[in-house]
């Protein structure tokens, strides 16, 4: 039976989250738009083990959504999980900040498209089906018109993520199902991910491992009118 302590910092929410065999035990998060994560996560993560009346040796391993997202949000909760696994010498387990996204929804049918915003129309993307597992990579792409209709003209896709509002004004297909608000990352929808990584020993190598950033943004060329 594993215990392990979720971080999750890839966005504006800064999200821990302690879980048992990949439930939720504790969970303590702040979405807050002035990125406070260096003065709020250690503090979040002290809560969460009080609440459990545990303590970190107790713990088997330490999860990081490991991007993309933020550069400055992503620095501070990969450094502050490698420094624990150092500390505490425990495994390091990285879960995809895209698939933690996914994992909001709960489907009978169709695909789910998570949504991290970037800048002006560029957003992070990827597509999972619905026990989330990827049927796409991640990508960092410019949003138009004709964005994702290779799956839109397959069937329903739901939409998620705080990139999802920029597309909901371009994509009109009948297909796309919007939220009704912007929902960010959370440790909570970490737990399940994390559980099944550790039980096939899907361990990081604390030394080397470093944040899944994805700079690069694919430009779509317009259409040449013709006369």
């Amino acid at each position: 039976m594993a215990v392990i302590l979720n971080i999750e910092t890839s966005t504006t929410n800064c999200s821990v989250c302690l879980a048992k065999d990949g439930v939720p035990l504790t969970v303590k998060e702040q979405d807050d738009v002035n990125y406070s994560h260096s003065e709020n996560l250690h503090v979040f993560i002290r809560d969460v083990m009080e609440k459990a009346s545990l303590k970190l040796q107790d713990i088997d391993a330490v999860a990081v959504s490991k991007g993309p997202g933020s550069y400055t949000g992503l620095r501070i909760g990969v450094s502050t999980a490698k420094g624990l696994c150092y500390a505490l010498d425990k495994p390091l387990v990285a879960v995809p900040t895209l698939q933690v996204l996914a994992s909001k929804y709960n489907i009978g049918n169709g695909v789910i498209l998570p949504l991290l915003d970037a800048r002006r129309m560029e957003v992070y993307s990827a597509v999972f089906d619905k026990d989330y597992e990827p049927l796409r990579e991640t990508r960092a792409e410019i949003v138009t018109e004709a964005s994702f209709h290779e799956w839109l003209d397959r069937g329903k896709v739901y939409f998620t993520g705080n990139g999802a509002e920029k597309c909901k004004a371009v994509i009109l297909h009948s297909n796309a199902i919007f939220p009704e608000k912007t929902e960010a990352p959370s440790a909570s929808e970490m737990a399940l991910l994390a559980e099944k990584k550790f039980k096939t020993d899907d361990f990081e190598d604390v030394a080397y491992f470093e944040p899944y950033y994805l700079k690069d943004f694919v430009v779509t060329k317009k259409k040449k009118k013709t006369p």
